[in-house]
Formats: C-alpha cells, structure tokens, sequence
C-alpha cells in the first residue's frame, strides 16, 4: 500500500521513493510508488501534477486504495526523485481550506447548507440549500468570510475513530467508519475531508465572490481565492486601464463616458438607418425600372445580409418579382420572390447548397447563405440565375 505523504504534510514538495508497480493500460501507463505526494482526484478536488524523474505526470487516480499515477514513459531506475507541481497544489490548497471557511460562514450568516463543491481550472463553486440570495446578504458573506482570513485561524488535519468522531460537532457524518480525517479550522468547524488544505488561514489570502446563480432550486456560488483571485483582479484592472485610455477619462467616471458613447452611438446609427432606407428606396426603384422580365438581381461589393433582406422586402412589396442578391465581401448570396409561384426558395437552397459549399436555408418566401470564399458564393449566385431563367 502506497504511503500517503500528503496526509503527514500537504507542504512536501519534494521526495525520493521506489517504483513497486508498473502498469500498461489501453488509456496509458501508470506507476505506483513506494510513497507519493501526488494526491488523487477525489473530494471536488483536482489532482496533483508534477514530474517523477523529470518525466511528467498525467494524471492521478485512486483504486481500491492504491495511487497510480500516470505517466508520458517508464522511467529507467525503480528509485526516482519525485516534485509537485507546487503552483498547482497551493492553488488547491487555497481553494479548498477556502471553501470550507465558504461553507462554514454560509452557514452561519446566510442559513444556508452546502450541497456539493467543484474546483475547476477557472473558477470553484458551491451549491448552497437556498432559492435566492440578494446581494446585501452576499455582501456581508464576503465581509464575514474575510474577516475570518484575516483572523489567520488555524488549519489543522488528523484521524480519529468512529466513536472520537461521533461526538465532534461535524458538519455531516462521513460514510467511512474508520481512519476518518477531519480537518478543523479553529473555531470555526470541523469537516470530514481528505483532501490538501493550508495550515492557517491567512494563508487562503482572500476570498472572492464573483457571483450567483439560480441552479435547479438551489443557488450556485462562483468564487476565487488567493492568487487566482489577485489575477482577476489584475486582468480587470488591466481592463478597467484600457478603457479608461480609450475614452480619455479616469476610472470613476468610465460608466458615465460609455453611457454617453451608448446615446451617442444610437445616435448614429438611428440617423445611418435613415440614409440606408433613403438609398434603398432609390435603388429599389432603379432596379424595378431596370429589370427584365420577372428577375431581379444584382451584386454588391460587401452589402450585410439584413440589408440585403430589407432590399429584396422592399422590391417583393412593390412588384412581383423574384430577387436574386449576392454580397460578394460577406460571401452571402440572398433569394426572395413575391406574388403566387409554385417556386420555392428555402427547397432550392437546400437542393443545390452543398455542391458550392454553402449553408443556410429560409422559407418559401426567402432564403438566405454563406459561403466559404467569395468565389463560392459568385459561383451559387450565376447557378441560381441560370436556373431561374430556365424556369421561367
């Protein structure tokens, strides 16, 4: 049986141990250590990463009791030098010590269970027992939980038996009946848990909450601690400095210069939607004098495709044409009739799209496509001329 190293200090970084197994599997090869420090995935909490001989780590799993650890190839001595990845095992540290204070301050200023815990590459959560949580009372779970690391409380971790832990105020009773570890954060709580946790906690640093959801009844807490919390710090003030050079103003009054943008830019755009309408008005009427026949078309050097849908509404209003556009910089080709026609446009886009390498689709009325290249799109657009013509 592996020695768990993690279990006598989560601090080791660093050791020297005998390969006892070796292990080839369809998903990979695994070695099992004399002693590790890697900690398996288990608990909401990630494993361990790092290098055994300079050779990297995979991943870490438990079986019936024994850790393998999987690795890129063998190495060549049974004796190797082991080393954590520490980043990631302080991160972890951080994150999970952090949740149980979470947890525990949830608890006790929210009246509020935990109900699971997931730590992921971006953010942790838990889900608490409460339909809603309004932002005041997040404010003060904060504040609460904060004040709590700035305590710099203990951490501490040791195994007791099932009588020893049926008289410690846990939070819920462990499934397993011996060797049960539990970790207690100094007058705070004490939990049943088997993962890694730091020694005291001001060393969590801090704790951010980010924010809440409504999850199947319940609420979904998003937080961060420690250095991940300092680099999403950093990434919006990094933000916060951009846009506070792109407006030209200072960060307090960033709200006020883009809800000024904001109106500016309705603005604009209320009066370029005047000017476009005011254009197709007169296009739509130089294309209707100019037709042949019952078709429309018309290429454009790189007209949106709402534009060329309000075209060809504009043009199947007036008259009972059928409309073929092409907006050969978008690489959008568009199809529209009006009146009565046993024609149907979505059922020939759907025919004839994937031999030019298009998608899309529409109705009997319009339909509308994109392209790979310009060029496809051209191609689609002389295609479907040709055959509105035979069809004719």
């Amino acid at each position: 049986m592996t020695k768990k190293l993690y279990y006598e200090s989560a601090y080791i970084r660093d050791w020297e141990t005998r390969i006892t197994s070796k292990l080839e599997r369809e998903d990979g090869i695994y070695l099992v250590l004399e002693e590790t420090a890697f900690y398996p995935h288990g608990g909401g909490q990630p494993c361990d990463l790092g290098w055994i001989d300079a050779i990297p780590v995979l991943d870490v799993v438990q079986e019936e009791g024994e850790i393998l650890h999987k690795v890129e190839r063998f190495p060549e001595k049974d004796v190797v030098g082991c080393r954590l990845d520490w980043e990631r095992r302080f991160d972890h540290m951080q994150h999970h010590s952090g949740q149980h204070l979470l947890s525990a301050m949830c608890l006790e200023a929210c009246k509020a269970e935990t109900l699971s815990f997931h730590l992921g590459q971006d953010y942790a959560t838990i889900d608490v027992a409460r339909t809603d949580l309004p932002q005041d009372e997040l404010m003060m779970l904060e504040l609460e939980v904060n004040d709590q690391i700035y305590l710099n409380r203990k951490v501490t971790n040791y195994f007791v038996n099932r009588e020893q832990a049926a008289v410690l105020p846990l939070v819920k009773q462990p499934k397993v009946t011996e060797n049960i570890r539990i970790v207690e954060i100094e007058g705070i709580e004490y939990n049943a848990c088997g993962g890694t946790h730091v020694s005291a906690t001001g060393e969590i640093g801090m704790i951010k909450l980010l924010r809440v959801e409504k999850q199947k009844g319940h609420m979904r807490l998003y937080f961060k601690c420690g250095y991940r919390a300092l680099k999403e710090f950093n990434a919006g003030m990094e933000i916060l400095g951009s846009l506070s050079a792109r407006f030209n103003t200072g960060k307090e009054e960033i709200l006020d210069r883009i809800a000024k943008w904001d109106q500016e830019q309705k603005q604009l755009q209320a009066e370029l939607n005047a000017v476009k309408a005011e254009n197709d008005t007169y296009l739509a009427e130089k294309l209707l004098a100019d037709r042949q026949g019952s078709l429309i078309k018309h290429v454009f050097a790189d007209k949106p495709l709402k534009d060329l849908q309000n075209l060809a509404s504009k043009l199947t209003d007036q008259a009972d044409v059928t409309v073929l556009f092409v907006s050969e910089g978008e690489s959008k080709v568009l199809l529209a009739q009006g009146g009565k026609s046993e024609f149907a446009c979505g059922a020939f886009f759907k025919q004839h799209l994937a031999d030019y390498r298009g998608k899309g689709g529409g109705s009997d009325k319009m339909a509308q496509a994109g392209f790979a290249t310009g060029e496809d799109a051209m191609a689609f657009y002389h295609f479907t001329a040709q055959s509105l013509s035979a069809h004719e």
